[in-house]
């Protein structure tokens, strides 16, 4: 009689399963009929690794919790978003106030759910939902994501536009928190903690007067509710077949226990925002209407509308086109400020992150080092501001103003690069009279792999080396005799240049040194001369 053992290897593995639909349909419909699994490697509902990898247990309670270690303060946040996202202090503020309290109550709740299950089920937590409004590209996506990834919960970020289309309402609403799952490796302990984020939530606001059935308002609204409070969604989707598999697959492995089936979304943190384009005029227009009754003939226009918050209040979201149980949902209200030029360009030069880096770094990979001048920044921010897209602006202006740059100058002598005020003025002009000056410098290859050489030179020792078209060609012949690679070479030369470089640093300040063409033949000889330059001053 066959034992417990034989009946679980008698379960078929998922190959099997798969050869035996895929010939199914290919005997009842013929070959233009396949079947196929998509698993992806990421994904928490594919199939364990063949090769021994983790396999990752929906049920685990072991794993990581950040709610028990949450022990930030607002004033941790703020700071730490500082460093990514200029101005916006109010909404930096709120915005901290609302995770903190959050998880604190999430802390508290779990601590107390371990000694007094009972007395945890009866607290009330009432969710600081959050709603961000703002024009666009001022930072409201950066705000949550720096949040999400200092607190180190999974985060999920969609579009709302993308639940406007009929059939998607609904099953598309609950695969957020799946996804969640998702990126927290298949752990729902901890992807019960995350935050959902939506953005262009202004799009699915109900159009007034509207008769007929509303797929892109009101349904969608009114889908997102039982999210936002507390529900139970099932961690696979009942009409995804391949998740219905992989359930069976996992429960085989486990000898036959069923594996945790729903993610609560109790402490879910959900984001919102949009840049809710008309609801300026909505609260202008509430701001402005007078009092009823008798009003002396003195009064200022004015005087009404400094009475009134700035701050759009329910009512304005209402008017809006959202229904009061969606808005009442989201009960911390987030305004981001426009963004002016001045703000601009404290994000191109302060922020961490910056357009400006990504700049220099894509003029690195083709050997030229690119430096922006203060005066060609307030410029670009300027150009950018017209642009009336935020932060976004840049880079556009930056594209347009350096894409002839990143196609003519590769390939050529041009070593350097500065982006100057007369540059953005007429690029055209600049850009003329540095092709007149330059020549082919060679293979480019060579040069990307002098950049690649630079760029590690400079994280490793904190100076820069500024290769000329000579010592570039110099490395070109060196390389094709030895049959070594121009990384070799260079980290052979020049494998104790640094400390000589970082004593001329302390001698003179300098932090830029040339490379020529005699450099390359006798580093040595080269060093030793700047060396006892720097000290004859």
């Amino acid at each position: 009689m066959p034992g417990k053992d034989d009946d679980k290897s008698s379960f078929p593995d998922p190959e099997e399963i798969t050869r035996k639909l895929s010939d199914f349909l290919r005997s009842n419909f013929g070959d233009n009929v396949s079947f196929t699994t998509m698993t992806e490697p990421g994904s928490p509902f594919g199939q364990a690794s063949a090769a021994g990898g983790e396999d990752h247990d929906l049920r685990s309670d072991a794993a990581f919790s950040p709610e028990l270690d949450f022990d930030l303060i607002p004033r941790q946040i703020k700071d730490h978003l500082d460093r990514y996202v200029i101005r916006q202090d109010e909404a930096k503020k709120a915005l901290a106030i609302a995770v903190c309290d959050h998880y604190h109550h999430a802390a508290y709740l779990k601590r107390l759910a371990e000694t007094d299950p009972g007395e945890a089920k009866r607290v009330e937590f009432a969710k600081q939902n959050v709603i961000i409004v703002g024009p666009t590209g001022v930072g409201k996506t950066y705000l949550v994501k720096h949040i999400a990834e200092l607190i180190g919960v999974p985060f999920v970020k969609a579009d709302a536009t993308k639940f406007s289309e009929t059939g998607y309402v609904g099953g598309d609403v609950d695969d957020l928190v799946r996804e969640l799952v998702r990126k927290a490796d298949g752990n729902v302990e901890l992807a019960q903690y995350g935050i959902v984020y939506l953005d262009e939530i202004d799009k699915i606001a109900s159009a007034a007067n509207v008769g007929g059935r509303d797929v892109s308002g009101r349904g969608v609204q009114t889908t997102l509710l039982k999210l936002m409070e507390e529900t139970e969604v099932p961690v696979r989707n009942p009409q995804d077949m391949q998740s219905q598999m992989q359930a069976m697959f996992e429960m085989s492995r486990n000898g036959g226990k069923p594996t945790r089936e729903t993610i609560n979304t109790r402490h879910i943190l959900f984001i919102v925002s949009g840049a809710f384009s008309g609801l300026e005029k909505i609260m202008d227009r509430r701001l402005r209407q007078g009092p009823i009754g008798f009003v002396t003939s003195t009064e200022e226009p004015d005087a009404v509308e400094s009475k009134g918050p700035r701050e759009p209040i329910t009512q304005d979201f209402i008017d809006f086109g959202f229904e009061a149980e969606f808005i009442g949902r989201l009960p911390v209200r987030v305004v981001c400020e426009p963004l002016a030029a001045d703000d601009l360009f404290e994000i191109m030069k302060h922020s961490e992150g910056s357009l400006i880096r990504q700049y220099e770094r894509e003029f690195e990979s083709y050997g030229i080092r690119a430096e922006f001048t203060d005066e060609a920044l307030h410029a670009i921010a300027e150009a950018a501001a017209r642009e009336k897209t935020g932060a976004r602006g840049l880079m556009t202006v930056c594209e347009r103003l350096l894409r002839h740059f990143k196609f003519e100058l590769p390939g050529t002598s041009v070593a350097e690069l500065r982006i100057t005020e007369e540059l953005v003025a007429d690029p055209a002009a600049t850009l003329s009279a540095i092709l007149a000056g330059a020549a082919p410098v060679g293979d480019p290859r060579i040069v990307a792999e002098v950049a690649t050489f630079r760029r590690k030179f400079e994280a490793e020792h904190g100076v820069r080396l500024a290769f000329d078209a000579a010592a570039v060609a110099r490395l070109t012949v060196l390389a094709e005799e030895s049959g070594r690679s121009v990384p070799d070479l260079c980290a052979e030369k020049f494998r104790d240049f640094h400390f000589g470089l970082q004593l001329i640093r302390k001698n003179t300040g300098q932090t830029t040194f040339p490379v020529t063409a005699e450099a390359i033949d006798d580093p040595d000889k080269y060093l030793s001369n700047l060396v006892v330059a720097s000290y004859r001053g």
